[in-house]
């Protein structure tokens, strides 16, 4: 391709910039394309680690930042977060041309952004949609970002199905595997920290808990429900991760920090470096939680996730991964299953696929070289 074309890619957290790293390295590697990174959210938030540099370091082009009021005390602080991150998108997107802007998932910023993009023409390519997670707020912000996509990686062929079931033409609807699923094969060791490498090789239990949003269920009474749970195994180190920016996961990071200041076996990370926490997880027993990591990257990483409540109800998984409900004794139960099982059993990953990131790179390719077939048109409903 001789014409360069401009890439806009959007990212608010350490979650979504790891798992597009080796994606965007091919991208921004390419000299047909100018790839600008433009970062929201919590990656320019102090109270969430601040980690902007990290795409810096990385070497890309940070092409805008766009500053959020966070509060994540009520659903409308969140409401009030995504009228600036709308406006400041908006206003982005009025100034500066992108022949293609890439947003990955469901978070509510990443409505905005689109909202914005679609809004002033310009093609979106979407990543992990067509999923399910019943749960969470996620669950209809991403089939909205879907509506407003040109174009869509799945990372299973049942997600694809799912996109064309909302009436996407399955001429521009891709499955390609999840990107978090092979990233996590390849740790970079320059990039993991002492405090990881620190813990207890195969002796401690990593704990991620993130609220459900759309369960009415108590934040704080699941919070402690779970730490009573892990409290009943002191042989064992416990790795806490922050929660994201969700509604009320001040209260979960509230009760983990006071948990974490009086119990000795248990360390806190507010937010690492993506292969820092592969390694993390590479090294642990298992994962405890509700991530969408324990269900995509974990089995990659051979190891088990304990699943706990609603948030991620409705995704595809492997065999290593373990639903509970957010009961105490269930927790118990499971976590003493995967000490008895996780040296027999090999987790399957039903998210990899082989050389998915070079699949993203030339079929994102393949997208721009027809791209002004896809946007002569309005796009249409598809019908099934």
């Amino acid at each position: 391709m001789s014409k360069n074309f401009k890439i806009a890619f959007i990212t608010d957290s350490r979650a979504d910039y790891g798992i597009m790293r080796r994606y965007l390295w091919l991208l921004n590697s390419d000299h047909s394309i100018e790839l600008s990174i433009v970062v929201t959210g919590a990656l320019l938030d102090q109270r969430y680690g601040k980690q902007v540099s990290l795409i810096e370091d990385d070497g890309f082009k940070i092409d805008a930042q766009i500053k959020l009021p966070l509060d994540c005390c009520s659903n409308q602080k969140i409401i009030s977060s995504m009228a600036v991150a709308l406006d400041g998108f908006g206003s982005l997107f009025a100034k500066k041309h992108y022949d293609l802007v890439i947003i990955l998932g469901d978070r509510y910023e990443m409505l905005s952004a689109a909202t914005a993009a679609a809004m002033h023409n310009f093609p979106i390519l979407h990543i992990h949609g067509g999923e399910a997670t019943l749960g969470n707020y996620d669950e209809f912000i991403r089939h909205a970002i879907t509506k407003m996509s040109l174009f869509h990686f799945t990372a299973t062929e049942q997600y694809r199905q799912r996109v064309i079931q909302l009436g996407e033409a399955p001429d521009r609807v891709f499955y390609l595997g999840a990107l978090g699923a092979e990233n996590c094969k390849h740790i970079e060791a320059k990039n993991v920290s002492a405090e990881v490498l620190a813990l207890p090789l195969k002796k401690y239990f990593v704990v991620l808990f993130h609220p459900e949003t759309l369960t009415n269920t108590s934040v704080l009474e699941q919070t402690n429900c779970i730490l009573n749970a892990i409290s009943a195994f002191p042989d064992y180190k416990l790795a806490f991760i922050g929660s994201n920016a969700d509604t009320h996961s001040d209260i979960i990071r509230k009760e983990v920090k006071e948990f974490v200041s009086s119990n000795s076996n248990a360390v806190y990370f507010e937010n690492l470096h993506t292969d820092s926490y592969h390694e993390l997880l590479k090294r642990s027993i298992c994962l405890i939680g509700n991530s969408s990591s324990g269900i995509i990257e974990a089995p990659s990483l051979d190891i088990f996730t304990i699943n706990i409540g609603d948030r991620q109800s409705g995704r595809v998984r492997g065999n290593s991964v373990i639903d509970v409900r957010c009961n105490s004794d269930e927790i118990k139960a499971s976590i003493n299953k995967v000490l008895k099982s996780y040296k027999t059993i090999r987790p399957q990953n039903p998210y990899y696929k082989e050389n998915t990131a070079e699949l993203y790179y030339k079929t994102t390719l393949k997208l721009l070289e027809n791209l002004s077939t896809y946007t002569k048109c309005p796009k249409k409903f598809y019908d099934m």
